[in-house]
């Protein structure tokens, strides 16, 4: 049923200070269960054991960054439907359209707000519209 709530996140950011801020916003302001990845390569082998209902990939990681690490979890079985929130600093029209295009379901933008980024993750999850739509535009 698609009114399921959301569950557990697979969180990853390289950058240690976001991804503690991150950690913090989910877990202790969203109330959230998350597994915490510092790489894409990382990701990739929790993703399996976790199970997670959501992914939030950071775009800009060094050796397998979120566009590889995207397209590395759309060719496995197991993972090819797992629904994917890409965090980046890049929120131009152009970018965020490519990672929609890609498959991505939605951009939250960086820096991201630690009071309101579970209830910004809940919304998409929930299916209403993508609160990053409304500072992307202009």
């Amino acid at each position: 049923m698609g009114d399921r709530a959301l569950r557990k996140i697979l969180y990853v950011e390289d950058e240690i200070n976001i991804r503690t801020v991150g950690l913090f916003s989910l877990v202790e302001v969203g109330g959230l269960e998350v597994e915490p990845a510092v790489s894409g390569r990382q990701a990739l082998e929790k993703v399996g054991p976790c199970s997670p209902d959501v992914i939030l990939l950071d775009v800009m990681m060094p050796g397998m960054d979120g566009i590889s690490t995207f397209k590395a979890l759309r060719a496995r079985g197991d993972t090819a439907n797992v629904p994917v929130i890409f965090m980046t600093a890049k929120v131009q029209p152009h970018e965020v359209e490519g990672y929609l295009s890609m498959g991505a379901l939605a951009v939250i933008a960086k820096p991201f707000d630690p009071l309101t980024l579970a209830d910004e993750v809940r919304a998409i999850w929930d299916g209403r519209p993508a609160p990053e739509e409304t500072g992307v535009a202009g």
